[in-house]
């Protein structure tokens, strides 16, 4: 009897691009680091999950759409950011130590979001989520680094686990079975970031967020979205 052919997959998720710049130093010595002692691509992958979801902070307030803040070499050296590079720089990572990945976006209801944000935005919905995709034991597996594990202590929302093998996407419900994330349209999987799709849709979903031009305002507040999260906790918002 033939062996079963181990299942392929397109080396379009393997190279490097301009965003996923994965042969860059920093985003090599970021994964090897990270990856030094695992044993295997599954552990891999599990390693750089949580070095991503938990050494950089989401904090949406650093949005910023300019090209070059999306570059995996860049995010690398920062300690804060929001969904969309963490994903990048999750991706990018993994390419770096052999494991093929891609980037996938959803438009999600976001629940749990501090009163100011959702103010900033005029709607709790947030487009263009992004997260990663591995492909592992001959399959495509998802997870989602974007809220650190402080920050979910602060929310009072289970931090999101990742096991290698299931997907990992945000938790519909906190400790008190509220809603928190809702996965609301599927805007499907990349092999590389496509700003010329990501703004259209942003411009769409926050006019107010764009000058007359189209540019975008930027939504920076002096303020650190954990520490804003932790204030309304604790006010019983």
């Amino acid at each position: 009897m033939a062996a079963l052919e181990k299942p392929s997959v397109d080396p379009t998720y393997l190279r490097p691009t301009w965003f996923l710049d994965w042969d860059h130093p920093d985003v090599v010595e970021f994964a090897h680091r990270t990856t030094e002692e695992a044993n295997g691509d599954a552990d891999r992958a599990v390693r750089l999950f949580y070095a991503v979801r938990d050494r950089i902070r989401y904090d949406p307030y650093t949005a910023d759409l300019e090209p070059g803040t999306f570059k995996a070499s860049l995010i690398a050296g920062r300690d804060a950011t929001f969904c969309v590079p963490k994903a990048i720089l999750l991706a990018a990572a993994a390419r770096a130590v052999g494991i093929p990945s891609r980037l996938g976006f959803a438009d999600v209801r976001n629940h749990l979001a501090t009163a100011r944000l959702l103010r900033l935005l005029r709607t709790d919905l947030f487009v263009y989520h992004g997260y990663t995709e591995f492909f592992l034991d001959g399959r495509w597996v998802k997870a989602t680094p974007t809220f650190n594990l402080s920050l979910c202590e602060r929310f009072g929302v289970e931090p999101l686990e990742f096991n290698g093998r299931d997907d990992a996407m945000l938790h519909p419900f906190d400790r008190d079975g509220k809603r928190h994330m809702e996965y609301v349209f599927d805007r499907g999987s990349y092999a590389d970031l496509s700003l010329d799709e990501m703004i259209p849709a942003l411009r769409e979903a926050y006019p107010h967020l764009f000058d007359e031009h189209g540019r975008w305002t930027s939504p920076s507040q002096k303020t650190d979205f954990e520490k804003e999260a932790a204030r309304e906790n604790r006010e019983g918002r």
